[in-house]
């Protein structure tokens, strides 16, 4: 999948955008965030304005966008996060981007492999170290971990704040669990439906589990009170940017918007939030030691990635404790009938496919010139689009078994 990314998808692009006269500079996601931060906390300036999108602009393609080119990206890469975002890179904005940007790359790596030991943790699966190794490795190379490491993406950052807030609960440190999935609301969107029953989950164990709310409703008006102090008004700037990125990209769209049309995609997705509804109230009061914790928690991840108005892949790292909780499983579900059989084989086949087409055009590399590699660059990410559902088909398969629902209450 490395070999992929740099000698065929990577190449391809910049053949592309050479002919095409599309422009390219850093096209690190970091770069935005962190040149408004640098901007805010040490120039007073505001990060939605449209002079620094500009100036975001210039890092970010190499030059402004020009809307009178066709060939110029839609994606006007303004600033559109909580300003509180800020506060995570103000030990950075004194230093260079490109140290900045190498330091995150490597913090994302080791935050990607802490992920996979969390969730194998809060799983209470004990696999050997060889197994342990090779979950890093396949994670490390998958092409939506691939794609964050290469852009330097928030979303891994989030993924790795959510497994240290789940592994915080799981071993009883509520309070800072709450600090961690206030920290993860910089991208609200992918922490959404995990906060709501995370909260309805400790609301429902008050005595038990207040410290959670606490550290979380604490964290989350601090941050909000001091970007505040520092950007008055920021909520309404912070809105108009949200609404302008959803007419500039053209409508964001989920999974299943794409593969089903929006009409249906829609009806799809609250069918699917309906359902995790009911399961999640149904499963308020659940011990976080039982099995249903975390099979909970995967299905709640796995259901944002399908219906979260983004079909970038590097989002599908939220898919992670899901794919390991089938693995965990696998006998159970292999075992439960033919129709779930059949299921679980088509889901290996689509979480594989991208490593098989990666496989096969390293193998076609030696044989064949580059750019004629290059034209199957879209062959890894045939399955892309499919592999969410296939997760969350096997986890729904698997919950009523593995999560046993009549678990532990406290």
């Amino acid at each position: 999948m490395w070999f992929y990314v740099q000698h065929v998808l990577i190449p391809h692009q910049k053949a592309d955008a050479t002919l095409h006269g599309t422009p390219r500079g850093n096209l690190s996601d970091l770069y935005p965030r962190w040149l408004g931060a640098r901007e805010l906390l040490l120039h007073h300036r505001d990060p939605y304005s449209p002079e620094l999108t500009r100036e975001i602009q210039i890092g970010y393609y190499g030059r402004a966008l020009d809307p009178s080119r066709p060939e110029d990206p839609t994606d006007q890469q303004a600033f559109a996060y909580p300003v509180y975002v800020v506060f995570l890179f103000a030990p950075t904005v004194d230093l260079p981007f490109p140290v900045v940007q190498s330091g995150f790359r490597w913090l994302l790596i080791f935050l990607t492999v802490a992920s996979v030991v969390l969730w194998l943790y809060i799983l209470r699966w004990r696999p050997s170290n060889a197994t342990t190794i090779s979950f890093v490795a396949l994670t490390l190379g998958s092409f939506p971990v691939l794609q964050a490491i290469k852009l330097q993406q928030l979303s891994l950052l989030v993924a790795g704040l959510i497994a240290g807030c789940v592994a915080l609960l799981a071993g009883g440190g509520f309070l800072l669990a709450g600090v961690l999935l206030a920290l993860a609301t910089i991208k609200p969107q992918l922490v959404l439906l995990v906060a709501a029953w995370l909260l309805l989950w400790a609301i429902s164990g008050w005595s038990q589990r207040r410290n959670f709310v606490w550290g979380f409703v604490v964290t989350l008006t601090v941050l909000c009170a001091v970007g505040e102090y520092v950007l008055p008004g920021w909520l309404w700037r912070f809105r108009e940017a949200v609404t302008a990125y959803r007419q500039y990209t053209g409508g964001a769209e989920s999974v299943l918007d794409v593969l089903v049309t929006r009409g249906w995609g829609r009806a799809l997705a609250a069918l699917a939030l309906l359902a995790l509804a009911l399961m999640g109230w149904r499963l308020r009061r659940v011990s976080v030691d039982s099995m249903a914790f975390p099979w909970m928690l995967s299905l709640t991840l796995a259901v944002t990635v399908l219906v979260v108005p983004k079909t970038a892949p590097y989002n599908q790292v939220l898919l992670l404790p899901g794919v390991l909780l089938i693995g965990r499983n696998w006998e159970l579900l292999w075992g439960k009938d033919r129709l779930t059989r059949i299921i679980a084989l088509i889901a290996v086949f689509l979480i594989s496919w991208p490593w098989l087409a990666a496989g096969s055009l390293t193998v076609a590399s030696l044989f064949l010139r580059g750019e004629w590699v290059q034209k199957a660059w879209t062959s890894p990410l045939y399955t892309s689009l499919a592999i969410p559902i296939a997760v969350v088909v096997l986890v729904s398969l698997g919950f009523g078994e593995a999560g046993n629902l009549k678990p532990k209450v406290s």
